[in-house]
C-alpha cells in the first residue's frame, strides 16, 4: 500500500476516534455538569420588530381601546423599518462544553470557601445551595475560573463568549423564542432565584438560558442594544446575556444584551470548558 495513502489513513483515522471520544455531557470534581457544544454558525443580531398591519378603528374593545387606522398604521411600518436590523453571520469554529446549569452557591463555596449572594437558605423557602451563585462580579468569576482551573489539573475553563453563549441558548433557533417556549423554559417574575433545572431544558438540553439570573460572558459591552460583528478589545463594562427572575417575557430573549455590573443580586453566570 502507497505510505502516503497510509499515513492519510491513519491521521484520518485518529481525528475520527478523538471526535468520538468527545463525550456529549461530562461531570467535573465539584458536580458540575457540562453539555458538549457542537460547531455551527447562525445569524446574530437579526432584528424585525413587528408592527400592526389591519386598519381597526373598533371602539368596543374590552379594555376600552381602539385600533388603528391607516395613517397609525403607516407610521408603524415607518417605524419598525427603521429599527429593522440585518445582523451578520457567526462561525462558532471549535466544539466547546458549557453548564447544562448556572454555577450554583454549592459549587461556588465548593472553590471559594464562601458564598457571596443575597438569596441563601434565610431567604428562600428550598435547598439554597441549588439556587444560582449571584451578587457576584465579572472579576470575582475571573477569581472563580482561575481556582477552578488550578483545581482541575489540564483543563480551561473560562465564561463563554457572547456568540457561543448565544448559539448554546438558541439551539438551533434562528428566530427570536416564541412566548409559550419562553414560560414552559425561562424563570421569570419570581420573588427569588429559583432551583437550577427546574423549567424545561432547550433543544440542547441546557437549563434557564433565560430568566433565573443574568448571566456574565466574556465580552466588553459595546454601548449598543445588539452585539457588533466584531466584539470590542476593550471597554468599561461587560455583557450580561439572558434576563433575570425578575424580568418577563419582554426582556427574556437571546437576541440582545445588557452590561454589568446590574443589580448583582440577580447576576450570575455558567462556565464554558474548552475541548482539545
Amino acid at each position: 500500500m502507497n505510505h502516503r495513502y497510509t499515513k492519510l489513513l491513519l491521521l484520518f483515522c485518529l481525528g475520527t476516534s478523538q471526535l468520538m471520544a468527545q463525550d456529549t455531557s461530562i461531570t467535573n470534581s465539584i458536580g458540575m455538569e457540562l453539555v458538549l457544544i457542537k460547531p455551527g454558525h447562525f445569524v446574530m443580531g437579526k432584528f424585525a420588530p413587528p408592527y400592526p398591519t389591519k386598519i381597526d378603528t373598533n371602539s368596543t374593545h374590552t379594555n376600552g381601546e381602539r385600533g388603528y387606522n391607516a395613517a397609525e398604521l403607516a407610521l408603524a411600518k415607518k417605524l419598525a423599518e427603521q429599527d429593522k436590523q440585518p445582523g451578520f453571520t457567526v462561525t462558532i469554529q471549535k466544539a466547546f462544553y458549557i453548564g447544562k446549569f448556572e454555577v450554583t452557591q454549592a459549587q461556588w463555596k465548593a472553590v471559594m470557601g464562601s458564598n457571596p449572594s443575597i438569596f441563601q437558605g434565610y431567604k428562600v423557602a428550598d435547598n439554597a445551595d441549588q439556587h444560582p451563585v449571584e451578587n457576584v462580579t465579572w472579576n470575582d468569576v475571573q477569581q472563580f475560573l482561575k481556582k477552578l482551573n488550578a483545581r482541575e489539573k489540564g483543563k480551561r475553563y473560562r465564561l463563554p463568549t457572547e456568540a457561543e453563549w448565544e448559539w448554546a441558548a438558541r439551539a438551533g433557533a434562528s428566530d427570536d423564542i416564541p412566548w409559550a417556549q419562553i414560560s414552559a423554559t425561562a424563570q421569570l417574575n419570581t420573588r427569588t432565584t429559583n432551583k437550577v433545572g427546574g423549567k424545561a431544558p432547550n433543544a440542547w438540553g441546557l437549563y434557564d438560558m433565560l430568566g433565573n439570573v443574568w448571566e456574565w460572558v466574556q465580552d466588553w459591552y459595546n454601548e449598543k442594544i445588539f452585539a457588533d460583528p466584531t466584539p470590542l478589545k476593550s471597554g468599561t463594562q461587560h455583557v450580561l446575556k439572558g434576563a433575570s427572575f425578575v424580568g418577563d417575557v419582554k426582556n427574556a430573549t437571546y437576541l440582545t444584551h445588557a452590561a454589568g455590573p446590574g443589580n448583582g443580586w440577580d447576576v450570575g453566570f455558567r462556565v464554558v470548558l474548552e475541548t482539545n
